[in-house]
């Protein structure tokens, strides 16, 4: 026995009804899909959200709050995590780059340094913004701050 020659049980298929053919086939005229609407025509698609012309849920809720369109989101680094990531990678200079080829931050990630926990290295440091404490901590270490 081949996979080519493989054939179904005998009597456990049966030939699909044909629509569309004409009144002697019994599924002519409308061709089984009922009289007039949308669903009888050719090229119809029901949008994902319709509901039957009913106002759809997501224009019936309230609308809330504000989005800016012009926020800028930093991923932020506490001085803790600079001392950690300089441990680990043996790093005294850390810049956007540096932390985006580590795999610590996306590409095009823009890198705020606040100054929660404490440091003990002395680090150069380049980033897109600085909080006063953390630039104040790192150059009382004799680190220096770049701002991008």
């Amino acid at each position: 026995m081949e996979l080519h020659s493989l054939r179904p049980a005998e009597g456990s298929t049966r030939n699909k009804k044909r629509i569309g053919r004409g009144q002697g086939s019994g599924r002519g005229g409308t061709s089984t899909r009922g009289h007039k609407g949308a669903k009888s025509r050719s090229g119809y698609s029901r949008k994902r959200h319709f509901e039957g012309g009913q106002m759809p849920l997501q224009m019936r809720l309230p609308k809330r709050g504000f989005k800016n369109p012009n926020r800028v989101a930093y991923v932020p680094f506490n001085l803790e995590r600079l001392q950690a990531i300089s441990e680990k990678f043996g790093m005294t200079e850390i810049t956007p780059e540096a932390l985006y080829e580590k795999g610590i931050i996306k590409k095009g990630d823009l890198v705020k340094v606040l100054g929660s926990g404490e440091m003990s290295a002395k680090l150069s440091v380049t980033a897109h913004a600085f909080s006063a404490s953390a630039k104040q901590a790192i150059e009382g270490l004799g680190g220096s701050v770049n701002s991008l």
